[in-house]
Parts: C-alpha cells; sequence; structure tokens
C-alpha cells in the first residue's frame, strides 16, 4: 500500500446502510474514475509485486452480504458504493478489469457504469508510476468502453444515456504525497500542472459525453496515520495540509474557468472540498461519533501505522468508531458520512458551485 493516501470528505451523521438504495436510480449509469478511496478491484488485475492491493484479510471484513475482500481499501463499502446508494444504484459499479475479464463491460456500461479506479493513482502519470492506472489511463479506457458500447446500441443512443450519467472523480492526494517541493515557486508549478492536466482530462471525458461530473478534492492528507507516526506526538503534518488547502483553492479556480459555460457548453459538475469538510471532525471527532480518529482500526506498531493491515495485523472490534480502517484510508463508517456529506444543500454544503444531489437531478 505504499504511497497511498486517504481522501476523506466531510462527516456528518447518516443512517444505516442500505437507507439509501431503495430508490430507483436517478441516473442511467455511474462511471467512476480516482484513486484508492474509489477502487472496487482493478488493481487486484494489475501485474507486479509492488502494486496496491486490498485483497488480503482483514479488508472487507464487514462488507455488507458477507465477509470478503472485493479490493476496496476499506473494512466494507467505500465512498464510491456510498455516492452509488445515493444515486439509487447498490453500489458502486464493477471494476472495468473485472468486466473485461467475465466479458460483461457492455451489460454493465449501459445498466450500471464502470469503475476504472486504481489504488495509487494520481493526475500525473509520474505519480506512483507503474503501479497504477493513472488519470490519463483511465480516460483511454472510458474511451474503448465508449466505441464498445456505440458498437452494439450506436451513437445516438450511448450518447443519450452518457448525457445523463454520473461521472464521479477523486485524485490529486497521491501527486500532493509524492511531491517534493522546495519553494513557493515550486509549489505555485505543481497546482498549475495539476490543475492544467486535470482540466484536460475533463475536458477530454466532456468530448465523449461527460456532462455530470462530480468532483471530489483531497481531504486532509497530513492527518492520515501513517503520516502522523512521522511526528513524534502524533500530531497532523501541518505543512503537508497546507498544501492540499493550497490545491483545493487552486482546484476551485482553475476548474471553475476551465470548465465554464462558454467553454463547455452543458455541463454541469459539482467540486467537493474535502478538506473543509473534514478537519473540523479530527479537532472534535466525538462529534462526528468516533472514538478514534488518529489511529488505524486495522494495522500494528505506534498508531496502528507501522505495519499494514495483512492477515498477522491486529484489527479493533469497532470499526465504526475508527475514521480510519487502516493507516490511510477511511473505515467504511468515514466513507459513509463522508459521501452524505456531498449531497447536502444550504449552510453546511461543501460542494461547489452545487451539491451532488442538485447535479444528480438535473435534466
Amino acid at each position: 500500500m505504499k504511497g497511498l493516501v486517504v481522501v476523506l470528505v466531510g462527516l456528518v451523521i447518516v443512517g444505516a446502510v442500505g437507507a439509501s438504495a431503495a430508490q430507483r436510480p436517478v441516473v442511467p449509469a455511474m462511471f467512476v474514475l480516482g484513486d484508492s478511496t474509489l477502487d472496487v478491484g482493478n488493481n487486484n488485475h494489475l501485474p507486479g509485486k509492488d502494486v496496491p492491493r486490498a485483497n488480503e484479510p482483514f479488508y472487507g471484513v464487514d462488507f455488507p452480504g458477507g465477509a470478503r475482500a472485493t479490493g476496496r481499501f476499506s473494512n466494507g463499502y467505500n465512498i464510491a458504493d456510498f455516492v452509488a446508494r445515493h444515486l439509487g444504484f447498490e453500489r458502486s459499479p464493477l471494476a472495468y478489469l473485472v468486466l473485461k475479464s467475465r466479458n460483461y463491460l457492455i451489460p454493465s456500461a449501459v445498466t450500471r457504469g464502470v469503475s476504472y479506479a486504481s489504488a495509487g493513482a494520481g493526475i500525473l502519470d509520474s505519480t506512483n508510476a507503474g503501479k497504477n492506472i493513472p488519470l490519463s489511463k483511465q480516460v483511454s479506457y472510458f474511451a474503448s468502453t465508449k466505441a464498445e458500447m456505440e458498437a452494439v446500441w450506436g451513437r445516438h443512443k450511448v450518447s443519450k444515456l452518457l448525457a445523463s450519467s454520473f461521472f464521479l472523480l477523486g485524485f490529486g492526494s497521491n501527486d500532493l504525497f509524492q511531491s517534493r517541493p522546495k519553494s513557493q515557486a515550486d509549489v505555485a508549478g505543481l497546482y498549475a500542472t495539476l490543475v492544467s492536466n486535470y482540466s484536460a482530462a475533463i475536458t477530454e471525458l466532456y468530448g465523449m459525453g461527460a456532462r455530470k461530473l462530480g468532483i471530489i478534492s483531497p481531504g486532509p492528507v497530513g492527518c492520515v496515520p501513517r503520516v502522523r507516526l512521522l511526528n513524534a506526538t502524533g500530531a497532523c503534518n501541518d505543512g503537508m495540509n497546507r498544501l492540499t488547502v493550497g490545491l483545493a483553492a487552486a482546484f476551485k479556480s482553475g476548474l471553475a474557468a476551465a470548465l465554464s459555460p462558454t467553454r463547455l457548453p452543458g455541463l454541469a459538475y459539482s467540486l467537493a472540498d474535502s478538506f473543509a469538510g473534514t478537519r473540523a471532525n479530527f479537532d472534535n471527532p466525538q462529534a462526528a461519533g468516533f472514538v478514534n480518529a488518529d489511529s488505524a482500526c486495522c494495522g500494528s506498531g505506534r498508531l496502528g501505522a507501522e505495519g499494514e493491515c495483512m492477515r498477522n495485523a491486529t484489527v479493533c472490534s469497532d470499526r465504526d468508531v475508527y475514521a480510519f480502517f487502516d493507516n490511510v484510508h477511511p473505515s467504511q463508517r468515514a466513507a459513509e458520512l463522508g459521501a452524505q456529506a456531498l449531497f447536502v444543500d444550504g449552510p453546511t454544503q461543501i460542494t461547489t458551485p452545487i451539491s451532488f444531489k442538485e447535479l444528480a437531478h438535473q435534466r
């Protein structure tokens, strides 16, 4: 799991798993591009011993319907699953590489969608290079999917379906984690490069028919247990968090310009400021229902972060009171609460210019 960073989103109290998926889906399909917080198994099908995979016990120990490792870096569902549930689906669509291996890509694409998310992935191809499916390759896989869909369904039907579908994107954390800026000029250059590459990828998706994009920005990467471990007091790394806040601001201004109606007519998007929605909960975890927001539930050593979550690890008995399941990723409960925040309207809204709820219901 080296090189992975968590993207925690705002935590608010919601109901039990299963409350959101009883409705009829409000969109025809959901297409997911992102990193380990959204990955549902693509990395399990990548070659190489250094590829991060969540295929060991105790991943999936609380997975609804039966304990099993599914490729999610969670004790159960991840953020993509809960976003899908808010849209009316049972859970996230299956991983692209899983669907290809089962020869089931097109049936899934036209009824539920496809997930291209990959643990360790970044906006930049150089981020954890050779160990994941980077943003550019995920976009390429979507292009391939679209071509296969059109060969079966025809261009007009596919265009109509994609225009109404929900595209969920979550990138940036791993790029920050691997960055080593030495000056403010370096930081500014990093932000500019990330915004430029992200905007170009989104514009490419738009050119292929995407019209509804829900974008999750990085959360407080300086507060994950693995990073806290580097501090003698176990406190968050303020430098990493400042870098994250700056990127969120760069995303907000840069994407607003790049995705404006004058440039991309008909595109609607919602950008979630994960840092703003989450940081308060590290200062007062009890308010969000957590007993522990600084240590890993599954791991070993100090903060549960010195060892990975593997079959010989120590696992907490009540995963719901831990914000982190392993040393970088949110627990199922934290993911559930975070996804809920994306759909909130009003004064506590962490999304701009509209919420995921408004985005999903746009016609």
